[in-house]
């Protein structure tokens, strides 16, 4: 009865095997490549993987790497399924204005917030923050509704676009700090501000909004770079909060 979940973003493929489709199943195996890799999974990560007997996944990488990956997965006798965002799933309400136009990514990460808040005690609205490619800051109140969120550029689109715009304004890497006092630093600590002032804007006003104290989740491959900053918040870093969605999806529709 083994679970494969699968999360396809803009830049890496992340996939984990669990031991049953439900929330905190054991986690048996988990890997991440980058999409320029995903052509080799069958003969590398995925080799000697027990079949899983169902799978489960988010993509927002678009219909071509999609094809990819489940040529990949041929080599189990599974029937691959994605995610579709929808009206309702899972306990969660998609206040989005076109449902089915929100982000998969989303969407799920929603529904693992969720089911993440339950777990903690009575319910509560819940600020979901992804860090990635780009990154989106998500508003759930107290009763599971998606009330809307950002989306903004990650830490390498926004120093993409001032390299590409601004002459001569080429440089390393930098570190996030105070006050930089070099180019390199100075784009780092303007990217990383930029999004940790968004989130705790956003953390104020649902908080206004629902009347209750969020909980603040962070994901995503570049959350580290932007935890450091968020000072005056109270969160919690989830790695595998897409994951965490996804069980909780295929759970709930075998329930049915």
């Amino acid at each position: 009865m083994s679970f494969l979940a699968i999360d396809v973003g803009n830049t890496r493929l992340k996939w984990a095997q669990y031991a049953s489709p439900q929330p905190g199943a054991g986690l048996l195996a988990h890997g991440a490549v980058f999409l320029e890799t995903i052509d080799n999974l069958a003969e590398t990560e995925w080799k000697h993987l027990r079949a899983p007997a169902s799978m489960l996944g988010s993509i927002v990488a678009g219909e071509g790497v999609k094809r990819r990956v489940e040529e990949q997965m041929e080599i189990w006798d599974i029937v691959p399924r994605w995610v579709v965002s929808s009206a309702h799933a899972a306990g969660v309400t998609n206040g989005y204005d076109h449902p089915n136009r929100l982000g998969t990514d989303r969407w799920v990460a929603l529904i693992g917030a969720r089911h993440r808040v339950l777990t903690m005690g009575p319910p509560r609205p819940a600020l979901v923050v992804m860090v990635g490619t780009a990154v989106t800051v998500d508003a759930l109140d107290a009763s599971g509704k998606f009330l809307g969120g950002l989306i903004l550029p990650g830490f390498g689109l926004m120093l993409r676009a001032l390299e590409m715009g601004t002459a001569g304004l080429k440089a390393p890497t930098g570190e996030v700090v105070d006050f930089p006092t070099n180019t390199s630093d100075a784009l780092m600590s303007g990217g990383a501000h930029a999004m940790a002032g968004a989130v705790e804007r956003i953390y104020r006003r649902l908080r206004a909004h629902t009347g209750e104290e969020p909980v603040l989740l962070m994901t995503g491959g570049a959350a580290v770079k932007l935890a450091p900053i968020i000072t005056d918040l109270a969160f919690e870093t989830v790695d595998a909060l897409i994951f965490e969605g996804l069980l909780a999806l295929q759970s709930h529709r075998l329930a049915l």
